[in-house]
């Protein structure tokens, strides 16, 4: 084995019924380092043309780094990586919780599941024991009662637990994988795969401990980088507020979607959904995953109105914006009642806020009426609009149902027209940042090899002044709001930074908000691994885990004809910071190929392969 890695893939063939260990090469290690990009290598080696999501040939891949060994800041982090059936390609989610450092105390870096069964089943692992058990009284429960039902099955309250709702039972692309009832690997559909192979959950628990190459120095640096990391989100507001924090802020600065991105300002709605009224009204505290410092999850209680009491876990701020000013709603515990309702139904709150504003959209134009939706009127700021829509989205019943496959799909349903209001990109629903606010995220949700993402490419907080990349030439000075030079530089820089950190894994709170250099990463993995990276090939090493991913989209039909934004993107504010503002895209995604060395078509040249060791 090599330090940080057991260097052990886990393979469960649910179609035969079989488990078997295969060696993870180190050589692989050394060029994808682990998570996503690793696990975007498996897929490119063993699906080498495209499949349909639900094809049972299609790898549902856990894959965890160096980091989810020994108790680094923000290194409960994990990546889940499947053919996404919301996109048709390349799909990645992160969750967090206590799974991925539990997967990796039980000996191994990779889970890999392949097949399908014939009956619903769920996995048991206990280090080297691997069972496939019958899980026909799990079937049709909601997150949250399967993660308690697995536990006392196999009688261990303390198990980590992965398990989908009955929106991945029934196949709703949307579908999300729940981690403790606490953290969900949420977009790109990872649940609906898992459903797909008849798979309701996968219990963990480890006892062994991966060896490092410097344990005293893993240690020292460990205690430093929890206490600085620590003292810089107390003092920052993060540890306090954690995500919600961002809402008046953002809204300011025209980054957070408005009426399903129609409308330009609303600071009212804003400060009513961020704190401090969001702790308020939801007796909110920190929830950190394991060996976290920052705690951006949020625990939280409500007693009153009866309709809303639940304790339960908080909307974040995506959440706030696709379930809250996306759709003119500004009570958070209506907010926070709909983001219960889908955590429990197993669906995407992004991608289900997102489905009912453009909705209500369609129903305002009269592109959908009473008719269509069994009477039901979808009215801006209704709150049970939101509540009832996403039930049934997520059972996949009755009006909702025209969801089951996506937005886009949805539209295509509808009429011409209601396919150029979709807001999204490769199928996945644009997330609560506005490219026409931050420009670099207009080259990089084009670009987004998952569909548009803005943390597989942070660029919009170094424009907002959160954090630079100085070792990867993103300073201050790089760029400056509403203005093109440097802007597909930075997007690229962003997006390897992004896929480096799922690959260690880490969650990139630690650098967005907890100060964490790339130099402290650096030395982190040094000490983990015992290897001599520099900072120029931690990104080197995210450069070639992004061009993997970007080649899986290349073979799925992905190109620059596709690296585009919908209509709404285009589409100016007569208000705001933004007001007259939209995205030169075009000039800027010829300096980030050029700056990437892809050619005009958007493909890797074979110099830059060349340099990164890939073949095709």
């Amino acid at each position: 084995m090599s330090n940080g890695y057991w260097q052990r893939l886990l393979r469960v063939d649910l179609s035969n019924r079989t488990t078997s260990v295969e060696t993870i090469d180190e050589n692989d290690l050394k060029r994808f380092i682990g998570g996503a990009s690793l696990a975007g290598e498996i897929l490119r080696r063993e699906l080498p043309g495209k499949i349909d999501a639900y094809d049972e040939t299609n790898r549902l891949i856990f894959a965890t780094g160096p980091f989810q060994g020994p108790a680094v800041p923000g290194g409960a982090k994990f990546s889940v990586v499947a053919v996404s059936p919301v996109t048709g390609t390349f799909g990645d989610s992160a969750a967090g919780a206590s799974w991925g450092p539990t997967l990796k105390d039980a000996g191994y870096d990779v889970l890999l599941i392949e097949g399908t069964s014939d009956g619903p089943v769920y996995l048991n692992i206990v280090d080297d024991e691997v069972e496939i058990r019958d899980a026909a009284e799990l079937w049709g429960l909601d997150t949250s009662d399967t993660v308690d039902t697995v536990r006392r099955i196999i009688g261990d309250e303390q198990a980590a637990v992965a398990a989908i709702g009955p929106a991945g039972e029934r196949r709703v692309a949307i579908a999300c994988i729940a981690f403790d009832k606490h953290s969900f690997a949420g977009r790109c559909g990872m649940g609906a795969v898992m459903g797909s192979k008849n798979l309701k959950a996968v219990a963990v628990k480890g006892t062994k401990s991966v060896p490092v190459a410097d344990p005293e120095k893993t240690k020292e640096l460990i205690k430093r980088f929890q206490k600085e990391i620590g003292e810089e989100v107390r003092e920052n507001g993060f540890r306090a507020d954690g995500t919600p924090g961002l809402c008046e802020s953002a809204e300011a600065l025209g980054d957070m979607p408005i009426k399903y991105w129609d409308g330009d300002v609303w600071p009212e709605g804003a400060k009513k959904l961020g704190t401090p009224n969001y702790t308020e009204q939801l007796n909110a505290k920190p929830l950190p995953c394991k060996y976290c410092p920052v705690g951006c999850h949020r625990k939280i209680s409500v007693s009153e109105p009866a309709e809303y009491a639940m304790e339960s876990i908080g909307p974040e701020y995506e959440t706030l914006g696709l379930m809250g000013t996306a759709l003119m709603i500004d009570d958070p515990k209506v907010v926070a009642m709909a983001n219960d309702i889908a955590n429990r139904l197993g669906v995407d709150t992004i991608s289900v806020g997102a489905m009912v504003g453009f909705a209500m959209e369609c129903f305002e134009k009269g592109l959908l009426t009473t008719d269509d939706t069994g009477g039901m009127e979808l009215k801006w700021g209704d709150p049970q609009v939101l509540i009832q829509l996403t039930k049934q989205i997520s059972r996949r019943e009755d009006f909702g149902a025209i969801f089951a496959d996506g937005t886009l799909p949805a539209a295509k349903k509808i009429s011409p027209e209601a396919v150029e209001n979709v807001a999204h990109c490769k199928g996945l629903d644009i997330p609560a940042h506005d490219p026409r606010s931050c420009f670099s995220l207009a080259p990089s949700y084009a670009t987004g090899t998952r569909g548009a993402c803005h943390f597989r490419g942070p660029c919009e907080d170094v424009e907002m002044g959160g954090f630079y990349i100085p070792e990867a030439g993103v300073t201050k000075e790089t760029t400056k709001f509403f203005e093109k030079d440097n802007q597909g530089m930075m997007a690229a820089t962003c997006q390897d930074l992004g896929s480096l950190s799922n690959s260690l894994v880490v969650c990139l709170f630690m650098i967005d908000g907890g100060d964490w250099s790339l130099t402290d990463v650096t030395a982190m993995f040094n000490a983990i691994t015992g290897w001599d990276f520099t900072p120029e090939d931690m990104m080197t090493a995210g450069q070639r885990g992004f061009t993997v991913q970007r080649l899986l989209n290349i073979r799925d039909g992905y190109d620059a004809k596709t690296d585009v934004l919908p209509k709404k993107m285009f589409q100016a504010a007569k208000e705001g910071m933004r007001a007259e503002k939209v995205p030169p895209l075009k000039e800027m995604l010829e300096d980030y190929y050029s700056f990437r060395g892809w050619n005009a078509d958007g493909h890797p040249s074979q110099e830059t392969l060349d340099k990164l060791g890939l073949e095709v």
